[in-house]
């Protein structure tokens, strides 16, 4: 199974990057915490108040262009889900296109940086432009 979801951003990439990858930035907008170490082989914690946490594993981070990991469920065994964020300049902003990837069909965590978008786009530093 596979999302790919596209947001305009009134933002230049370096900012949208500091927004994705940041773990404070991160907690405006996604997580309640988040603990993130933004390189190949990193790993990540997110954290919500509702006591779900999710785990990351780092495997691409090409600055300002693309971030791609894998992250699971603190709990149970549903296999990890492939996230791949990229970032492209427009005239505008950033074009900010996220995909994720469920190696067997839908699991609880597929669409979640997807629905993310919006609360990113929301944030006033970042204005959405327009949404795919």
């Amino acid at each position: 199974m596979e999302i790919r979801r596209q947001v305009e951003l009134e933002a230049p990439p370096a900012e949208v990057w500091e927004a994705l990858t940041d773990p404070e930035r991160l907690g405006e907008w996604f997580a309640n915490t988040v603990v993130l170490d933004v390189r190949p082989g990193g790993e990540g914690i997110f954290r919500w108040d509702d006591g779900t946490v999710r785990h990351a594993s780092v495997e691409v981070v090409e600055h300002e262009r693309r971030f791609a990991f894998r992250w699971r469920e603190e709990r149970g065994d549903t296999p990890a889900t492939a996230v791949e964020i990229t970032l492209a300049e427009t005239a505008e902003g950033t074009r900010l296109t996220v995909v994720e990837s469920a190696p067997f069909g839908p699991t609880a965590l597929a669409g979640e940086w997807s629905w993310g978008l919006e609360l990113l786009a929301s944030l006033p530093r970042l204005r959405r432009l327009a949404h795919a």
